[in-house]
């Protein structure tokens, strides 16, 4: 597609403005920055809604290899050690740019970081902010320092949706401006940092806003990047049922305070699943809740006592969901259910952040640095993105030389209704992946994953947001049908057990297309399928 702008970011663009980008755009904020977003700086990103804080062990009791050894026992033989160790000796100097930053952490009675404990964690070591509002304090802090640095320029209400490759290197992206038919602008420059955050919103059920739809490892996939581990999506097993989409969140440190989950006769059950009971690893909470909903109907979070009553102080957002919603917690525990909350597979990196292709960076939960395994650990997403930009930024520093300053334009934007377009055909993406690729998977669900996904690859074409939604769900299908075991946040129920050696998936768009086609060799009807989708086609202009 020819565009109709081209935009010169000079030095280094930043795609994303979740914690990823703004951080790593504020730590190379010495030589000119261009940092693009879909939505600003605010709400438009998962790290807003981050509830729990950073991990980061700090504590007298605590110590870095403690931290890493929490962290590769909750990946389940799949965490690269060597990172687990560079992220948790990186954490607190990490912690302490944010607290230079201005970030108000929260504080004990002696003026030290207050830490709590979330699950799987042997020390408390979970640093919040505002009680559980982390996400959106940091970012408020980061954000106003990014739009206030005279080097980073702020471009708001780009959509990138295409790598652009010259001679074999990234040298920027394609982003829709949001005119229909599309207004393409070539945002180009010498560095580039994919940071515009995972995939939750491609399941129905997620705590994940629109925008993370997993363009960032779709862009990278289809320009031929490496893609690690794509099949582990993490449950959060408390997202609140019933208040919208995306499903507010009830925080594990509430389980970390004592709440107990009960299933729909008041039963408490999580001891029956694992010793450590609400403490578990998220992956076996998550699961533990699906099946007693299955058993019994529904699943609650039991905060009776002197957790609810001192709420508002201590869980604020958690207290206001309540309110919006309906529920007093503390007359009957609170709605839950499993929902797609984060991606620990993504585009391949190394060390210093590097993908497979040359030019191009990625940082945050697209990327894929082998430190969460097959189950993240709590409270380690938020720190891995402020560890990886600070290396980016420093390998970046001795890479890329510095150019002159330059002060790219945007052209005028108009009204974004591609999403309305193609609202229809993205929600029957999501219902797929939420029955055939959830929390438990199957042959048979996966099979027809591909073969639901095979279609809508077909109605997507020319539409980037979902030809990117596509490209990904491909990928994450195709690696949990590869992987014959259950291991972590990935469950075959036809396949329960764990095989002797533990082996990271790494996958490309052209072997994940090789696999679903060959799932379809012989059986794909060509005819069928075309009269399917004329069918649906017609439905979805009459429903639109």
């Amino acid at each position: 597609m020819t565009p109709t702008n081209i935009i010169d970011a000079g030095d280094v663009l930043v795609v994303g403005a979740g914690l990823a980008g703004l951080y790593t755009a504020l730590k190379l904020s010495h030589r000119p920055v261009t940092l693009i977003a879909s939505a600003g700086t605010r709400k438009g990103s998962s790290s807003f809604w981050a509830q729990g804080g950073i991990a980061a062990a700090i504590g007298s009791d605590d110590s870095p290899a403690l931290h890493a050894e929490d962290t590769i026992k909750a990946g389940d033989g799949l965490v690269d050690e060597t990172i687990a160790a560079l992220l948790a000796h990186d954490a607190a100097d990490r912690l302490q740019d944010l607290v230079d930053f201005g970030v108000p952490f929260n504080k004990d009675q002696n003026g030290d970081l207050a830490l709590g404990r979330e699950a799987a964690h042997q020390r408390n070591r979970i640093a919040g902010v505002s009680g559980d509002r982390a996400g959106r304090e940091i970012m408020k802090c980061l954000g106003r320092l990014a739009e206030s640095s005279p080097s980073i320029n702020m471009l708001s209400g780009f959509s990138a949706y295409e790598l652009a490759i010259e001679d074999g290197r990234v040298v920027g992206v394609f982003t829709d401006t949001g005119k229909h038919p599309f207004g393409v602008t070539l945002i180009k420059a010498r560095a580039v940092i994919l940071a515009c955050g995972g995939s939750g919103y491609l399941y129905a059920t997620t705590t994940n806003p629109e925008f993370s739809n997993g363009a960032a490892l779709a862009m990278a996939a289809r320009a031929g990047a490496t893609i690690a581990d794509p099949e582990f999506v993490q449950f959060h097993p408390t997202a609140i049922h019933g208040m919208g989409d995306p499903a507010p969140l009830a925080t594990e440190a509430l389980r970390g305070e004592g709440a107990k989950l009960v299933n729909a006769q008041g039963a408490a059950f999580m001891s029956a699943y694992h010793a450590d009971a609400e403490m578990a690893p998220r992956d076996i909470v998550a699961r533990a809740v699906f099946d007693e909903i299955k058993k019994t109907g529904s699943v609650g979070l039991d905060l009776r006592g002197h957790i609810a009553e001192t709420l508002d102080d201590r869980f604020p957002t958690v207290a206001a969901y309540c309110k919006e919603g309906g529920v007093d917690p503390r007359l009957s525990p609170i709605p839950v259910a499993p929902a797609a909350h984060y991606h620990m597979g993504g585009i391949k990196v190394d060390q210093n952040g590097r993908t497979s292709l040359p030019g191009l960076w990625a940082c945050g939960e697209c990327a894929s640095t082998g430190a969460h395994g097959a189950n993240r650990l709590a409270s380690n997403s938020l720190l891995e993105a402020l560890v990886f930009g600070a290396r980016i930024a420093e390998h970046i520093d001795f890479t890329v030389p510095v150019r002159a300053a330059s002060s790219p334009q945007p052209p005028k934007l108009a009204p974004n209704t591609t999403i309305q377009q193609v609202m229809p055909a993205m929600q029957k993406l999501r219902d797929c992946m939420a029955r055939h690729v959830g929390v438990v998977r199957t042959r048979e669900g996966l099979e027809e994953a591909f073969r639901q996904l095979l279609r809508l690859e077909r109605i997507a074409s020319g539409t980037p947001d979902l030809s990117n939604m596509v490209v990904t769900s491909l990928m994450i299908t195709a690696a949990a049908y590869q992987r014959e075991e259950s291991r972590g946040s990935h469950f075959r129920s036809d396949f329960p057990q764990k095989n002797a050696i533990a082996e990271r998936s790494t996958l490309t768009l052209d072997a994940a297309r090789a696999i679903a086609s060959k799932v379809y060799a012989g059986a794909y009807d060509e005819d069928y399928e075309a009269e399917q989708y004329n069918k649906e086609k017609a439905t979805d202009q009459l429903t639109a």
